[in-house]
């Protein structure tokens, strides 16, 4: 049996450019998914230039990713260093090139909640590198630049842990839904929730900041 498809309008009719656009961006992916496989099997094998090639590829994002959840430059620096190295001896819990980035992400964020734990009370946490970039869900966009971005810095520095992290894994880190939560070990739907509460406190302290100056 064949399926009805529903008249289309004129305007309802992709144009060749989206078209062109689109398979651009699915061909990219496909590539991407492709090479990380390739690379999470290499890793799995023992292949210490795949290890060197992971460094590559993730040192600066991993790094920042430190910064962002409170340490500074030498803690961020040493934590990172020890992220990899974690992961290459757990390399066998890697399951394919598709969970890389978050299985990396997550290795990181116990690395840094194990030293927080460690050093309670002996250093301040305090988030760097705030950025609102373009390309942002709308809501945190107007956030960043209807208001004043130190306000904004302030805000997402006193949110809970758990709502802090979904903010700097999303808008800062640039993960997916999908890749950050798995970031974190939680369902997408839980991360969508977080991420959801933690909008509205911004929004709500924004408000406030704002009603107060």
């Amino acid at each position: 049996m064949v399926e009805k498809r529903p008249k289309t309008s004129e305007q309802s009719v992709p144009s060749a450019h989206h078209i062109i656009i689109d398979n651009e961006s699915d061909a990219k992916r496909v590539h991407r998914d492709q090479q990380q496989d390739l690379l999470a099997a290499r890793l799995r094998n023992g292949d210490r230039s795949a290890a060197i090639e992971l460094v590559d590829l993730y040192y600066e994002q991993i790094y920042l990713f430190l910064r962002r959840l409170g340490h500074d430059e030498q803690t961020s620096e040493d934590l990172t260093q020890e992220s990899f190295l974690n992961a290459w001896y757990h390399i066998g819990q890697l399951r394919n090139g598709s969970a890389l980035t978050s299985w990396l992400y997550r290795i990181a964020a116990n690395v840094s909640n194990l030293h927080w734990r460690k050093n309670r009370g002996r250093e301040v946490r305090k988030i760097e590198n705030l950025e609102v970039p373009d390309d942002t869900d709308p809501e945190l966009d107007r956030l960043g630049h209807d208001e004043d971005l130190s306000r904004l810095k302030i805000i997402v520095d006193q949110l809970p842990a758990k709502l802090q992290r979904v903010i700097v894994l999303h808008y800062m880190q640039h993960l997916t839904i999908a890749e950050a939560a798995g970031a974190m070990g939680i369902r997408e739907g839980t991360f969508k929730s977080r991420l959801n509460r933690a909008l509205k406190a911004i929004k709500k302290q924004m408000m406030k900041s704002g009603e107060q100056q």
